[in-house]
């Protein structure tokens, strides 16, 4: 059985979101596991603003999407130490992150007999692109 472990701030639930998990999940393939970290408000604020939607908030709708298996908090902006512990098969980073992160992230998981999956960001969709819109058309 294959774990596979991706992680979102989640503030805003959209289709991005959902295909990003969609192909993790087919990643675990049949039998397999999708483990999902889900950044509390202070792993967020090390990059980013504060999430609209509390971390309970987020976390309660991370474990009703079907892909999912289990939410997990995520303490840092960095997958690394959930990865330490939870040690999956396969870590999928998104084309959004930096290179040296990526990077970093291949060196942990072929330490631990894993691999790094890179899949697509998908520009059009983008919680902050859509408070921006809110924001605007209001």
């Amino acid at each position: 059985m294959k774990i596979v472990y991706s992680y979102y701030v989640l503030d805003i639930v959209h289709k991005g979101h959902l295909l990003m998990m969609r192909n993790a999940k087919a990643l675990a393939g049949p039998g397999g596991k999708l483990i999902v970290g889900i950044l509390t408000d202070e792993a967020v604020m090390e990059k980013k603003q504060k999430p609209v939607l509390s971390f309970d908030e987020r976390i309660e709708l991370a474990s009703s999407i079907r892909y999912v298996d289990l939410a997990v908090p995520q303490e840092t902006y960095s997958p690394l130490p959930n990865v330490k512990d939870i040690r999956p098969d396969i870590l999928c980073e998104s084309t959004s992150h930096s290179p040296e992160s990526i990077e970093e992230a291949r060196e942990v998981m072929k330490n631990i007999n894993g691999k790094v999956v890179v899949l697509p960001y998908f520009p059009t969709q983008s919680s902050t692109g859509i408070k921006n819109k809110i924001i605007k058309d209001c």
